[in-house]
C-alpha cells in the first residue's frame, strides 16, 4: 500500500513540476509583447519561415509590416533607409538582419544600437560577433561561381575555359564578355566579394580593371542562372544559396537540373557572416528593445538555424554539423575562406562605391559607345 501510495506521490509531483515548466515557458514567451518591424534583405522565402516560427514562439508578439514581421529590401535600400532614418532622429525598424557587418560596425559606432548578451558567445558562435553585445552573426552566405557542365565541351571548343578560380574570372580573356555577377552598389554580399578580392593581400584594386575589361554583366541571381544555363554566360559570380535552391526547387518538381553547378574556386570562396541588430529605443520605431533581445536570443537557437539550413545558408553554430541541401561542409568551406576585412569595408565604402563607379561602370559605358560607332 505504502508503495502504491509513494508512485502515486511521485507521478503527481512530476506532472506539478511539469505544469510549472510549462507555465514559466508560457509566461516567459507572454512576456514579450508590443510590436516589432524587422529590416532584412534574406530572401522572401526565407522570411516566410522566419516568420511563421516567430508568431509560434512569441504568440503575443504583434508583427509591425501587416502580416509580417520584415520589411524585405535589397541591401543597398535598406542602408538607404537607415540613413534617412538617422537624418531624422528615428530609424522605421526595431532591429536588422543585413548581409554583412560593416553597416553594424558604423552603427555602433553611431550609438544607434542597443547591447544584448548571449551566453557563451565565444563556444556557441564559429564567426565573428561584436563583444559587446552589439551585433552577431546569424547566418552564412557564400560566394561562389558556378557554370552550366552540359556546355563545358562547348564553350571548350570555342576556346573558351570555364573558370576554376576568381582570379581567372576576371583575368582569362577567352571569358570576354561571357562573365556575370551582382552589383556591389546594390548588393550587400556581392559589395563584400568584391571587398575581399580587392584587398592588397588578395588581388588588389587592379582586379575591378580586370573585371571592366573582361565586360562583366551586371545581373540579379536569376538572371545570372538564366544565363549559365541559356549559355548566354560561361560562368557568374554568385551566391551559392541561389543556386542551391534552383536545384533543390527543381528535384521536388521531379525535374532535375543538369545544366547548373557550383564552383568552389580553388583560390577560396568568400563567406559573409550576415549579423542581427537591436535599435536602441531612442532610436527605434516602436520603442521595443526588450522585444527585439529576445527575437534575438531566439534567432541564435537550433530551431532558428535550422530553418537558416533550409534556406539554403550555412549555420553560425559551432556545434551545428547540418549544412544546406547540396553545399559543402561548413568547416571545409571556413578552411578555404578568403575573408573580408569589415573595418576595412566599412572605412572605406564610399571610396570603394566611388572606383567601382569611376572603373567598371565608366569603362563599360566607354565600349557601348565604342561598339555604337563601330556598329553604324
Amino acid at each position: 500500500m505504502k508503495q502504491t501510495f509513494r508512485k502515486l506521490a511521485a507521478a503527481l509531483a512530476a506532472a506539478v513540476l511539469l505544469l510549472c515548466l510549462g507555465g514559466g515557458q508560457a509566461a516567459a514567451s507572454g512576456g514579450v509583447s508590443g510590436e516589432l518591424v524587422i529590416y532584412s534583405s534574406m530572401y522572401p522565402f526565407a522570411l516566410a519561415m522566419m516568420d511563421e516560427a516567430l508568431k509560434a514562439e512569441f504568440p503575443d508578439l504583434k508583427p509591425g509590416n501587416g502580416d509580417s514581421f520584415f520589411i524585405y529590401g535589397g541591401s543597398t535600400s535598406l542602408i538607404n533607409e537607415i540613413y534617412r532614418g538617422m537624418k531624422a532622429g528615428r530609424l522605421e525598424c526595431d532591429m536588422m538582419l543585413v548581409a554583412e557587418p560593416s553597416l553594424a560596425l558604423e552603427l555602433k559606432e553611431a550609438g544607434y544600437l542597443e547591447k544584448v548578451e548571449i551566453p557563451d558567445a565565444a563556444s556557441v558562435l564559429r564567426f565573428p560577433y561584436d563583444e559587446e553585445g552589439y551585433w552577431y552573426p546569424v547566418r552564412v552566405c557564400n560566394m561562389v561561381l558556378a557554370y552550366n557542365p552540359e556546355l563545358e565541351a562547348d564553350w571548350a571548343a570555342r576556346g573558351v575555359s570555364i573558370p576554376r578560380t576568381f582570379a581567372a574570372f576576371a583575368r582569362d580573356k577567352s571569358l570576354k564578355g561571357l562573365i556575370g555577377m551582382g552589383d556591389p552598389m546594390f548588393s550587400g554580399t556581392t559589395f563584400a566579394a568584391v571587398v575581399s578580392l580587392i584587398q592588397a593581400n588578395h588581388y588588389g584594386r587592379d582586379y575591378m580593371i580586370k573585371l571592366a575589361r573582361n565586360e562583366v554583366k551586371l545581373l540579379s541571381g536569376s538572371a545570372s542562372i538564366a544565363g549559365v544555363q541559356e549559355g548566354t554566360l560561361a560562368a557568374v559570380m554568385i551566391l551559392e544559396e541561389s543556386v542551391l535552391k534552383a536545384l533543390k526547387d527543381a528535384e521536388d518538381a521531379g525535374t532535375p537540373l543538369t545544366n547548373l553547378k557550383c564552383i568552389y574556386p580553388d583560390d577560396g570562396v568568400i563567406l559573409i557572416p550576415s549579423p542581427v541588430m537591436t535599435v536602441a529605443d531612442k532610436y527605434s520605431w516602436n520603442g521595443n528593445s526588450a522585444a527585439a533581445a529576445a527575437v534575438e536570443k531566439w534567432l541564435l537557437t537550433a530551431e532558428a538555424q535550422e530553418i537558416i539550413l533550409k534556406a539554403y545558408m550555412h549555420s553560425v553554430f559551432a556545434s551545428m554539423d547540418g549544412i544546406p541541401y547540396g553545399s559543402m561542409d561548413t568547416k571545409a568551406l571556413m578552411a578555404k575562406d578568403l575573408g573580408v576585412n569589415w573595418e576595412n569595408a566599412y572605412q572605406a565604402r564610399e571610396s570603394i562605391n566611388t572606383a567601382w563607379s569611376e572603373i567598371v561602370l565608366v569603362q563599360k559605358q566607354k565600349m557601348r559607345q565604342v561598339d555604337t560607332r563601330l556598329a553604324r
